[in-house]
């Protein structure tokens, strides 16, 4: 039995952070039911993909198989009434429905918390916001990049001398949708002990703080605002990206006999100044550690490197390109990879970012084409035949055909 078996995912969410907690919870054998607005579909569909490139993936981009397998997809049209009485009765029969439009749409569909849980006592309502369902910044949107703004990571992201950059990673969503899968985990785990369902919510705001926390706290603590450093560390030296002959390496010898091992495995006599010794020497002679560790660094290669220090259990780490990241062996290893089949082509995407060893993560279904399964869903939830095609007539798929 797989760990979510049996549970039912209504998920009218988009994008990334919705969309990929909803695929970890497939990989674990939820019954997860994407709703789709008819016609367009989720915006992801078509994300950072050219004609050519949507043709050559089967329709979809690279963006939606990332975040969309193990799912079924029907279309409903939440803007006419016939569209919401459906997803009205599919909500009375779901174990959990995840959101992640801004605050009051559900609610002005008939959908939301309260309305459901009417008819659903037991329903975890889960919601994704941009910066919460309170407050002044309530009804702004939002995206990854904003946040990142508004949360002050851009601030400290990028070199000292030149503007903020963004993290390259939608970092903020990937997080959100991790704490998001975590409160489900948490509501299923109270309403089986107790039957009581229940609201939780995260958002784009509350995850970048959590990114963001011990800078917070610095600040709070201490009026401490720390700017950009490159690939730097305000807490440790050396922490941060040194040259080799061949590319770059991260070093990190946060302690002082974590430094001590480092010295001895790349140049004793260089880096041996007993100036260096301590961690707080480290910190106040920042400039002269680096230069001197870079100096030294720059003489070997990266395996080199690498070699040296990991038999001496100093952290380091190659700074890879993403097809050096992507095809390393290590991430095949930890069975980081998924791979199936979409309309007779391979598709290979990233796992879930955790393994439970008893009830591993599975690849029951390839990303669903738009409304591939409503005929099915509804069925399946006790639609009659004639139903739904008084429903379509109605409109409440728009003009699919289903």
């Amino acid at each position: 039995m797989k760990a979510l078996e049996g549970i039912r995912v209504l998920d009218f969410s988009r994008v990334f952070a919705g969309p990929d907690s909803t695929q970890i919870m497939g990989d674990y054998g939820a019954d997860v039911i994407k709703i789709e607005e008819p016609e367009r579909g989720d915006d992801a569909r078509y994300f950072g993909a050219t004609k050519s490139e949507l043709d050559a993936q089967g329709g979809v981009s690279s963006s939606f198989l990332t975040f969309n397998r193990n799912k079924r997809s029907v279309v409903l049209d939440l803007g006419c009434e016939a569209g919401r009485v459906v997803a009205r009765r599919l909500a009375r029969q779901a174990d959990v429905i995840l959101n992640n439009f801004r605050p009051g749409a559900m609610a002005k569909w008939g959908l939301g918390y309260d309305d459901v849980r009417a008819g659903n006592p037991g329903v975890i309502f889960a919601t994704f916001y941009a910066y919460g369902k309170a407050g002044p910044m309530m009804h702004y949107g939002a995206n990854d990049l904003a946040l990142q703004a508004h949360s002050g990571l851009m601030s400290i992201t990028g070199d000292a001398d030149r503007p903020p950059v963004r993290s390259g990673s939608a970092v903020i969503d990937l997080h959100a949708s991790l704490a998001l899968v975590s409160a489900i985990s948490m509501a299923l785990f109270h309403r089986q002990r107790t039957g009581e369902g229940q609201e939780v919510d995260t958002s784009l705001l509350l995850s970048s703080a959590h990114l963001m926390n011990y800078f917070y706290s610095d600040y709070w603590i201490t009026g401490s605002l720390h700017a950009r450093m490159g690939t730097a560390n305000h807490l440790s030296v050396p922490n941060q990206a040194f040259p080799a002959s061949d590319g770059m390496v991260i070093i990190i010898a946060p302690n002082d006999e974590m430094w001590s091992r480092c010295v001895k495995a790349l140049d004793p006599v260089a880096l041996g100044d007993p100036a260096f010794a301590r961690s707080s020497d480290r910190l106040s002679r920042r400039g002269q550690v680096v230069s001197a560790l870079s100096a030294v660094t720059s003489r070997f290669t990266c395996a080199e490197i690498l070699a040296r220090l990991s038999a001496v259990k100093v952290n380091v780490s190659k700074v890879n390109d993403i097809g050096e990241a992507a095809n390393h062996p290590q991430l095949a290893a930890v069975d980081g990879i998924v791979s199936y089949e979409r309309h007779g082509k391979p598709v290979k995407v990233v796992a879930s970012p955790f393994n439970l060893r008893g009830t591993p993560a599975t690849v029951e279904r390839p990303a669903p084409e738009l409304g591939e399964h409503t005929r099915e869903v509804l069925a399946g939830f006790g639609f009659a035949t004639d139903e739904i095609d008084r429903f379509a007539t109605e409109g409440a798929f728009g003009n699919a055909t289903i």
